[in-house]
This record gives structure tokens, sequence and C-alpha cells, in this order.
């Protein structure tokens, strides 16, 4: 699976409305982010009638060839929320407490010297690997996996300008479970139909089963699959050949869509995303890079950022590193890259006559 081909997208849809515009923890769209992919725990979710689901499910539709039984790799992404608190200590300290942490209060930003901190939600990229799939394997009888992640804590110190310790920046990631389910059956002697469902069976305690910033922290977001095909293809769900189109509309998916993905007219990669996507989805090759908005209005946000005043600038910077990277990015574009932007002919054609 060259999943080089399709990294871009895929990070497109891993990172999509991440942060948005003016892209600061302040503003009211990004107080409640992750709207895209969200994978709940169990228990959560059964009190939201199915609103925030806990298990994804693609099915899609493989054609084998005659002479050998066609063979799935599958990894699975998503991002695993990680908790960023800054705290200002009740006095200053020389250093950290060995084995204890000092007395501090969680405030929503802390100006140390020139460098502002701020409370925010970041993320950890996970990947499940599954390789080597036999889907005769599979139709003999499904297959289940199981996989965690975390937790960890951790303090780092900020100081002034002469060294004394006046806050901790503490981050904070929760143990997170879940499980794969595989299966495959036979359409007909060369065709099979495959589904992957990915489950949330992280628990909960009592108190946080209706509490969503509890919920969020213990969540897939995000989440999509990528699978990829050896000595077979796949069939597209939205235009699939007539014979298979029966087929077709028996597949159920559940918070994902699979497309066709890498260079058309290959058909040996699939995504299942949790946003709508048409076979072969492309970022367009005249953006400079991630602005976590993959909708192809680059020049709108770019110029915007490129207006902003030096106080929003530092506050953007503090966000984290994606953030900090994009603005540096931002303002190092050179004129034909700003030009590039504006907007471009992807194809021509005549209208007929009497038109």
């Amino acid at each position: 699976m060259n999943l080089a081909l399709v990294e871009p997208i895929v990070n497109a849809v891993l990172y999509e409305g991440y942060m948005l515009y003016p892209y600061r923890p302040s503003s009211v769209k990004n107080r409640q982010r992750w709207t895209f992919g969200g994978v709940y725990p169990q228990a959560y979710s059964e009190t939201q009638s199915g609103s925030d689901v806990w298990a994804v499910q693609t099915e899609c539709l493989v054609v084998g060839d005659e002479r050998s039984v066609p063979q799935l790799d599958l990894k699975i992404r998503f991002l695993h929320l990680l908790a960023r608190e800054i705290g200002e200590l009740a006095s200053p300290l020389a250093e950290l407490p060995p084995g204890d942490e000092p007395d501090f209060h969680v405030v929503a930003a802390l100006q140390v010297g020139e460098k502002l901190f701020q409370t925010w939600q970041e993320v950890t990229e996970r990947a499940i690997d599954i390789a080597d799939l036999r889907l005769s394997d599979l139709v003999a009888g499904p297959q289940r996996l199981t996989f965690a992640f975390g937790p960890s804590r951790t303090l780092e110190p900020l100081r002034e300008a002469g060294g004394a310790v006046v806050g901790v920046s503490v981050r904070e990631q929760q143990r997170i479970e879940g499980a794969v389910e595989l299966a495959a059956e036979r359409v007909d002697a060369h065709v099979f139909k495959v589904s992957v469902r990915v489950l949330n069976l992280t628990p909960l305690a009592p108190s946080d089963v209706q509490n969503r910033e509890a919920a969020l922290l213990r969540s897939f977001v995000s989440t999509h699959m990528i699978l990829g095909v050896r000595d077979g293809s796949f069939s597209s769900l939205f235009d699939p050949p007539e014979q298979l189109r029966e087929a077709t509309s028996g597949c159920r998916n559940i918070g994902v869509w699979p497309v066709l993905v890498g260079e058309e007219p290959a058909r040996d990669m699939l995504l299942a995303s949790p946003i709508i996507l048409y076979d072969y989805p492309q970022v367009a090759p005249e953006s400079p890079g991630d602005l976590f908005d993959g909708t192809e209005i680059d020049e709108i946000l770019t110029l915007r950022i490129m207006t902003m005043t030096e106080d929003e600038k530092r506050e953007m910077i503090a966000v984290d590193e994606r953030a900090r990277a994009m603005l540096e990015r931002t303002e190092a574009l050179a004129r034909e890259q700003l030009l590039g932007l504006h907007g471009t002919v992807r194809g021509m054609r005549s209208l007929e006559e009497g038109l």
C-alpha cells in the first residue's frame, strides 16, 4: 500500500477543523472542536441517543482475480487528545519539587517574560496497522483485534527571565481502549464484501458518563481507515459497474464513506473518510500548506492571517507548534505563491451550438 500517494489527502482529513480562523483559543469556533470523525466511549454514546457514535463501520466490495485470493492491508488512524493546562504557581520556585507537584491554579493564559502560554487541547496521532489479511480467512470466520494507548502526565516548568519557576505546563492524556472487527463474505466466486468496524471500548467512571469533555479525552477523533488490496481491486461505491450495483447497495457504512484514492484509474486503495469526498480526491497543488480547512479557500485564509495584529499573532503562536509553523509559512510566501492562490483553470470545454 503506497501511502505516499494519498498522504496529503488523508492528513487533510485527519486535521480537518483542528483549528480554525482566527486560529486562537479565545475564538468561539475553537472552543468546541472535533466535529468530524469522533468515536466516543460506548457508555457516553448510549446517553446521547446515537448522536455521538461509539462505533464506525465501512463496507466495500473487492473483486479478485481468477488466479489468487485477494489480501488486504489496513491502517486505522485517529487523533488522541492531550489536555494541556497552564498553571500559575502560588509563589515562584527555584525548581519544581522532585516527585511531587507544586501548588498551582489553572489559568486560561499566562504571560512569562515575552512568551504567552495558553491552556489548550493538543493531539497525538495514533495508528493501528493490520497487514496480510487473506479474504478467504475472513470468509471462514470474522476476526477481532484489540488495542489500547496511554495514559500519561507530564509537568514542564515555565521560567521567568531570572530562572525562577512561575508556572507549569501540564500535559495529561487519558487511556483509551478499542477493538477492530473484520469480516468478509462472498458475493460470487470472485467478489467479496468486506466489513471493518472500529469500536471505542474505553471505560468511563459513572460521574463522566454524561460529561462531553471527559468523553472527548477518551475518544478517537478524526477516525478514518485506509485499505489496500493485492491480487484484486476495489469497486467504486459512487459509480459501480452494472453487475455490482445490487451488491453495492447492500454495503452499510456508518460514520465513514469509502472512496477510491491514489492515481486514477488505480483501484488498489480506498479511504473510508468521515468527511464526504468523491473518488480520487486531491488537495489543490497550489496550496502551500495545511490551513486545517480543506475547502480550497486558501487565498482568503492566507490574506486574513497576513492582516492579523501582532498581539493576535502572538496568541496564535502560543496555541501549539502547528499554529506557529502555519504562521511562519504564511508570512514567508513568495509573491508567485500568493498569485497562484487567486484561481486556476483546471480545464475548458466548448458549449454545443445552439446553447
